[in-house]
């Protein structure tokens, strides 16, 4: 199969009578794309920024609708906007508890099995250590260097000029991974313990840089909360096919 890295030529283009059928497009721009008289069957999207506009399919913004399914799928889901410190503690609980089932339901033998290019479950949990080190330790604590060794990096980390050598090469056991997974855990559950309502409005930086957003301390829960659920959802996907 051929690979188009970082093409632009579509861009405003239309397109007649052309097939993309099987194709796949991964960490693309999309947005805008108009499709009249196609066939989409099979058509599969997942978009982790699709709550942040519109889809649109046969006149009817399916958004809402998707975003009601995904909650009626993973009850507590919908905690991830909660604006108070018991709403994301209630969050918090829900979706740890969805992850304690799933771990301890995925068998040895798939622990570090992916489909594609997606990441394992092994390598997932990986990520969300590092989420946690993002966000509670730089975002909400403020320290300059909060990343665990075995944390799981995303693409593009290094165009962004993020330093990756503070990162293992090396992949970890499963067991370290658990470990070390189990106390960032501890550390977001003891924070919102004493959370009030006055820190979770306090302002804070951005953990990846730039000034053009400065979230609060509440939407750095939020932003691990959403990360949570989104790849407990990755993973239940992919784990479904490899089974």
């Amino acid at each position: 199969m051929t690979i188009h890295t970082g093409v632009r030529d579509f861009e405003g283009a239309t397109l007649i009578r052309a097939s993309f059928r099987g194709a796949t497009l991964r960490f693309s721009d999309v947005s805008g794309v108009t499709m009249r008289g196609v066939d989409v069957d099979g058509l599969d999207i997942d978009s982790h920024d699709l709550f942040l506009g519109s889809l649109v399919v046969n006149g009817v913004d399916v958004v809402p609708l998707v975003d009601a399914e995904l909650n009626r799928q993973f009850p507590g889901r919908e905690l991830q906007k909660a604006q108070t410190p018991s709403g994301l503690r209630d969050g918090w609980v829900a979706v740890q508890a969805a992850w304690e089932r799933l771990v301890a339901e995925t068998p040895a033998d798939l622990v570090d099995a992916h489909r594609d290019d997606e990441w394992s479950l092994a390598q997932t949990l990986r990520h969300l250590i590092l989420a946690t080190d993002a966000w509670l330790g730089r975002g909400i604590h403020g320290r300059e260097q909060p990343f665990h060794e075995i944390g799981q990096i995303f693409t593009g980390a290094g165009e962004m000029g993020f330093d990756l050598s503070i990162f293992r090469v090396a992949a970890p056991g499963f067991e370290e991974v658990l470990a070390v997974r189990a106390e960032r855990q501890q550390q977001v559950t003891g924070f919102l313990r004493t959370v009030t309502a006055e820190v979770l409005a306090e302002d804070r930086a951005d953990p990846w840089g730039g000034e053009d957003w400065r979230p609060s301390v509440g939407d750095c829960i939020r932003v691990i909360l959403e990360e949570e659920w989104a790849h407990l959802r990755y993973v239940r996907r992919d784990l479904a096919l490899l089974q």
